[in-house]
């Protein structure tokens, strides 16, 4: 691992641009018998918003906890949680989510 020095940091931290950070997490209406096919359409939504540059990475969580995923959004906190409140997964309950605002830095990117 290659180490950074001061000034190297320095140089860095204003090239870092905002984001949002959803977590997702499971509703009420989770294990509801019609959640597959929600959830499904969720995911269809989530491919359109890639397409369109929104939604800039999406995480889906496997680990059987409650957090169902991850998503990093290109827009401000308050225009992501209008995103995410016309989700079909969280209108029909299937869903809950948090938003953070947080930074990323160019060249960042999933191997």
């Amino acid at each position: 691992m290659r180490t950074f020095t001061d000034d190297e940091m320095n140089a860095l931290l204003p090239a870092a641009k905002a984001y949002s950070v959803v977590i997702l997490k499971q509703g009420p209406s989770f294990t509801d018998d019609t959640a597959p096919a929600i959830i499904w359409e969720h995911g269809r939504r989530n491919f359109g918003l890639r397409h369109d540059g929104v939604l800039a990475v999406v995480l889906p969580v496997t680990d059987g906890s409650d957090v169902c995923g991850v998503g990093v959004f290109t827009g401000t906190v308050d225009e992501t949680v209008a995103v995410m409140n016309d989700d079909p997964g969280v209108q029909a309950g299937v869903f809950t989510f948090e938003v953070h605002p947080c930074r990323g830095f160019p060249g960042d990117s999933l191997p």
